[in-house]
């Protein structure tokens, strides 16, 4: 039986309604954020896009539903010829044993932004902008964020960053205005699961 067109439509935008919802009853129900800089508008980073794409792999995250049970996760960033962005984002499910999962976005960058502000279609019509906070002068570290500072993530371009320049990306997210304290580290390795600072197995 062959499903007519009008039916798949309405079938995909009411998938699309239920994400969005689900999104945003996430970010709505965040913890009260306890920073004194809560309040302070973001400000996207000026950034060399060229320069910004390729791999980049995901060191911490504030948790949520979506991402908090994978692991080994990164992402590939690649300019398209109608300027948007091909959003590849990969990860293993709660353990390194499972099989690599591929999720593909499309971004779009908000005109007048420097680059730094992303439209990220979650799926059609649901969107997500995201801002890029800082990257440093060797594009090897890159904090993205919301702009309501409910979620954050801090990305480099190695699967491992030292303790000391972990620290650092934390101070830059609290000097920002977000709660610092609620990043969780990402495991990219077997032995970093469960361990102090990271994501619990399968939270």
């Amino acid at each position: 039986m062959k499903i007519p067109t009008w039916y798949a439509r309405v079938a995909c935008a009411l998938a699309a309604v239920a994400v969005a919802a689900i999104v945003i009853s996430a970010c709505s129900q965040s913890p009260a954020n306890p920073n004194p800089r809560a309040d302070v508008p973001l400000k996207p980073a000026n950034v060399d896009l060229p320069r910004y794409m390729g791999r980049w792999y995901v060191i911490a995250i504030i948790p949520y539903f979506l991402e908090s049970k994978y692991v080994g996760s990164y992402a590939d960033w690649s300019l398209r010829e109608d300027g948007k962005i091909d959003d590849r984002y990969t990860a293993h499910a709660k353990t390194f044993d499972a099989l690599p999962s591929t999720f593909h976005f499309v971004d779009s960058v908000v005109p007048g932004s420097e680059n730094g502000e992303w439209r990220v279609r979650i799926v059609w019509p649901v969107h997500v902008t995201q801002l890029t906070l800082y990257v440093d002068d060797d594009y090897r570290y890159t904090l993205l964020g919301l702009r309501d500072k409910s979620l954050g993530w801090i990305f480099a371009r190695e699967p491992d960053v030292s303790e000391d320049v972990y620290r650092s990306l934390l101070a830059r997210f609290d000097a920002l205005g977000f709660d610092a304290s609620r990043f969780r580290r990402v495991p990219q390795h077997p032995h970093q699961i469960g361990k102090p600072g990271f994501l619990p197995p399968g939270e």
